[in-house]
This record gives C-alpha cells, structure tokens and sequence, in this order.
C-alpha cells in the first residue's frame, strides 16, 4: 500500500488532470459531523502564552534570523506569475530573479514531494507582464501577511532588530537572548499607547520565564539561586511595568540573571550559542506558528505555491530553536494532518501528503534516538493513530465506493504510525532488557528468559 501511494505523488500532475473530481466527490460526501479538534501532540505550555503572542514572537525570530545570516532583501515573485513571465518577458524575470537568492524552479519541489497540486493561478485580465513583475513584493512581507503580522507591529520589530544589531556590535541571533535585548531597546514611545506597551512587556516576560525557568533546554539546578530571583523580578514586573533603562539597576540585574541561565551548557565550557528557546515544548509550539504560514491565507486548506523559499527562510530559526530536519518532518506532518481534520477533512490531498511526509517520518525514527525526540514522535502518531481507528472502527459512516482512494490513505496512514510506534517501543524495550541483564549479571542472579515477555508485548500492541 505504501508503494501504491509512493506512486501517487509521482502521479499527482496527470491524476488532478484527469480525475480533478475524484476528491471532491468523495468528500461531498461525507458526513458534516467529521470537523473535529486535536489536542497538540507538542504539550502544554506552563504559562498562559497565546498563539498569537507565540506568533508574534516567531516572526520576530525569523525576521531577526534572516538579517543576522545577511544578504539583500529577497523579491518574490508567484510560482504560477514566474512561469508566464519566463515566456512572456524574460528580461524583466531575469531582473527579478537577480534580486533573489532563492530557486526559481518552475514548480514547488515540497508540493510535488508531498503529492500536492499546484493552485493554478491565473493571470490578472487586462494586466501587463511589466505590472505583475512590479507588484513583486518580498518574501518577508508575505510571510507577514500570511502570520497575521501588522505593518506597524513590522515595522516596530525591524527598528528594534537594528538597535538590538548596533548594541551587540553584530551578534548572531543564536547568541543574544532576544526578548531582553527588545525589552531594553523599544520604549512606551514606539507604541501607539501605554497600554499596548505594557501588554508587549509582559508578553516578553513570561517568555524568559517559560524559555528559562518551565520549559529551559538544561534541567535546572536546584542549588542555583538564580532561577528564584528572576522568578520574583518577572513577578514584580508582571505587577508593575518594569524600567528598561539601561543603566536601570532593576534592568541590569534582569540582565545579569538571563544571561546567567541562558549560557549554561551541558559540559560546562563555554558556547556562542545561548539557549532560551529550544526547551521543548516551548521551541516546538513557536516553529508550529512558523509552519503554520505555508496554508494560504486566503484559503485554509490550500499550502502556498511558494512554500519551498518560505520553508527555505524558516529554517534559518532552526539555531535558534534548536531544530533539526527530523523535528521539522515530524512537526510539519502533525500541521499537515492537523488541518485536513480541523477543516473538516474536506481537503483529501492534506491526508495524502501527511501519509508521504509519514514515510520520511519512519525513515528519521529509525535513526533519531534523542528522548524528546521520542517522546514527541509517540504522542503525536498516538493522535493520529487514534484518530485513523475510530475511521476505520465506523468505516460504513466514512466511506463509500466514491472514496476507495481515502479509505486506502487512512488504512497507511494507521498502518504506518502503529508501526513506527511498536519500532519506537522495541528499542526502548531491548535497551531496558539489556541493562536488566547486565544489572543481573552483576549480582549473579540467574537470567530471566524474555521470549514470552516478548510475545505478550507484540500480542499486545
């Protein structure tokens, strides 16, 4: 099955050409009452940290990525405008694309990788080539548009980012704690108002204390008297705003204490790296709001044409929120599940492409050993699995001959997480049966046989 649905990524051109109806029929239907809400397999965060103050904080890491690893702004161009103009006028594409580092490829290589059709765009009635390659706008502002980032919060961010840039004398991103340089470089002054400003100041707070003190990367040390006194000046600062001079005596020991916490490293020597945001879950539900910008919009069940250069851009927050290309696979699988069920499951191309994003997803749990990792990898294909057996469990409700395709994705889908679970499982359990015989051995005790251990435990799964 796995291989049937292989081959329908490679396939995915000619069968939305041919058989365009096939998913929509099949979807239309289906029962209304399928929109259903997943809980994030990610876990809870220890304080109360909107989605939309993560997502602001996400943009303001990824602007802040993206000027510390340098070059000119990048211009963007649609996929679907880009292929016209390649005909139509390719002096002036070229010109564009010189003003950008990214690929041009005609087509996204991550939707056709995932089984994904294209949207089709059509060209504008009555506009010129030369007036769509003048609505060229970066890549950056329409990943403000598609976070739900205002213009003014936008244009807040960037001057702070560049009183942040001069202070540190150019630092790199990963290695300043970013919401304490903003607290000291905006004033009530770059808000509209007093009170939107001490809003964004607590915002900033309760992230150092999540990043530092619920959710730090390094478990904390309990004889450490640093953890407790930033924990009383958030307190305090929560109850009255806080002064950010900087010769402030109440911000510079904020500084001090941060720094302290945020530059601890697991051997003790020294790092240019600081950690404040890759604690889990913390790093995974701020790269979640980032993930979250590849759905147009426009259209919540429909990824981007240009989601290869904004992929591309995320990416560059990987150093700060200590993520790897095995965590992406593993959290864009749970996006890409995650909306086709909480959009009613009306979009079948989503449940494909989380079924072929699940098989790179097996390859990477085969490998990838880290306890986080896997703690993370079993929550969320326990949800996925759980939510493919009720389908599969109500089958009649669910399917019918017009969506045999569907009812086969689910079918993978459940087959691939139980699997990838009971491989996940069995190395913890042979590593458990061999420092149990080794613990044995030193005592002299006689060797217990696991054979029927190891049975009743496949029997059981």
């Amino acid at each position: 099955m796995s291989g049937r649905l292989r081959d329908r990524s490679s396939s995915q051109a000619k069968r939305h050409s041919h058989h365009q109806t096939t998913t929509t029929v099949a979807v239309a239907a289906m029962p209304n009452f399928l929109t259903e809400t997943l809980p994030c397999p990610f876990g809870e965060l220890a304080t109360n940290l909107s989605d939309s103050a993560l997502r602001e904080t996400a943009y303001e890491i990824l602007v802040g990525a993206c000027r510390s690893t340098g070059g000119k702004p990048l211009t963007y161009i649609s996929q679907s405008e880009r292929n016209s103009e390649r005909t139509a006028t390719p002096t002036l594409t070229s010109t564009a694309s010189l003003q950008r580092s990214l690929t041009s490829t005609a087509a996204s290589k991550v939707k056709k990788a995932l089984g994904l059709r294209s949207s089709g765009r059509k060209k504008v009635s009555g506009e010129s080539d030369s007036e769509r390659v003048k609505r060229a706008v970066t890549i950056g502002e329409m990943l403000r548009v598609q976070m739900g980032i205002s213009e003014q919060t936008d244009s807040r961010v960037r001057r702070a980012l560049l009183r942040v840039a001069a202070a540190q004398l150019g630092r790199r991103i990963e290695s300043v704690v970013l919401p304490l340089e903003m607290l000291q470089q905006l004033k009530p002054s770059d808000f509209p108002n007093q009170g939107e400003y001490e809003a964004w100041q607590r915002r900033n707070l309760k992230l150092l204390e999540a990043g530092l003190l619920l959710h730090p990367l390094l478990p904390l040390d309990k004889t450490d008297t640093a953890p407790q006194r930033l924990r009383q000046i958030i307190r305090g600062a929560l109850e009255k705003p806080l002064e950010t001079g900087k010769n402030n005596e109440s911000m510079q020991a904020l500084r001090s204490i941060v720094l302290s916490l945020a530059c601890r490293t697991f051997d003790g020597s020294a790092s240019e790296t600081i950690h404040w945001a890759d604690g889990f879950p913390l790093n995974l539900r701020i790269y979640q709001m980032l993930l979250e910008a590849c759905f147009d919009v426009n259209d919540e069940t429909s990824v981007i044409e240009e989601v290869d250069e904004v992929l591309e851009l995320i990416k560059k927050t990987w150093v700060v929120l200590g993520m790897n290309q095995m965590l992406h696979n593993l959290c864009f699988l749970w996006i890409l599940f995650n909306r086709y069920v909480a959009t009613g499951e009306v979009e079948g191309d989503l449940l494909f492409a989380a079924n072929n994003l699940l098989m790179e997803v097996e390859k990477d749990s085969k490998s990838m050993k880290d306890p986080n990792y896997s703690k993370i990898l079993s929550s969320t294909l326990s949800a996925i699995l759980g939510w493919a057996e009720k389908r599969l469990l109500a089958y009649h409700n669910y399917f019918h001959s017009d969506n045999t395709e569907l009812l086969e994705c689910v079918v993978s889908v459940g087959v691939l997480s139980a699997k990838i679970m009971v491989e996940d499982i069995s190395h913890e359990y042979r590593k458990k049966r061999k420092e149990f015989d080794v613990a044995l051995q030193d005592n002299k005790a006689p060797i217990v046989s696991f054979h029927d251990i190891n049975s009743f435990l496949t029997f059981s799964i």
